[in-house]
């Protein structure tokens, strides 16, 4: 699997679309994951594929959120992404806002993540160390039992992203912890560049 673009390229497509920090946080943050998930799965030689699918998942979000996944085959194909690249973005709605499965580890992954980096980033925030390096599985799953907690972001779906993968929610949890530690400071860096 092989991205079409150059990586800025891609970030420039992403900005054309969004402007909110919080949404180009979100996608930064799920790049960086989906990049370690590459290496941890065994598909190194593919990161910059997860990477840019990572960084391109929710394109159409901010200004089409009644049409997520349903506009941005659109939005991705006018920017030069490749047709393999647009059904992973898109799949990561299945269920939720299309009926594109999730097929490949790539794509399995980036459904069972997306949901739950906003989990993690939400606990995060409640840290008196603001940071994923002292953030505990233990601690996660209270937070993720209590419905009020960051409650956009949907246990069901990240409950069902651990299971297309074969995995316990324990698992999930405590490899996108680990995920997120490496590329916190990372994703700083880059939003005060902005």
């Amino acid at each position: 699997m092989k991205s079409n673009l150059m990586r800025a390229q891609a970030y420039e497509l992403l900005c054309k679309y969004n402007h909110e920090p919080f949404h180009i946080q979100h996608a930064l943050t799920v790049e960086a994951v989906m990049r370690w998930f590459a290496h941890d799965q065994g598909y190194g030689d593919d990161e910059e594929f997860w990477g840019q699918t990572g960084l391109l998942h929710d394109i159409d979000f901010e200004l089409y959120p009644e049409q997520h996944c349903v506009k941005a085959p659109e939005l991705l194909r006018d920017g030069g992404v490749g047709e393999d690249m647009i059904h992973a973005i898109v799949s990561h709605g299945c269920g939720i806002c299309c009926d594109v499965e999730p097929v490949h580890q790539m794509e399995k992954v980036l459904f069972a993540v997306d949901e739950l980096t906003g989990l993690i980033g939400a606990a995060v925030k409640m840290r008196p160390s603001q940071s994923a390096s002292d953030l505990e599985v233990s601690s996660l799953k209270k937070k993720f039992k209590d419905k009020r907690f960051a409650a956009g972001c949907s246990r069901d779906v990240i409950r069902e992203g651990a299971e297309r993968l074969g995995w316990t929610l324990e698992e999930l949890m405590e490899k996108t912890i680990l995920a997120m530690r490496a590329c916190e400071t990372q994703i700083q860096e880059e939003m005060q560049k902005r």
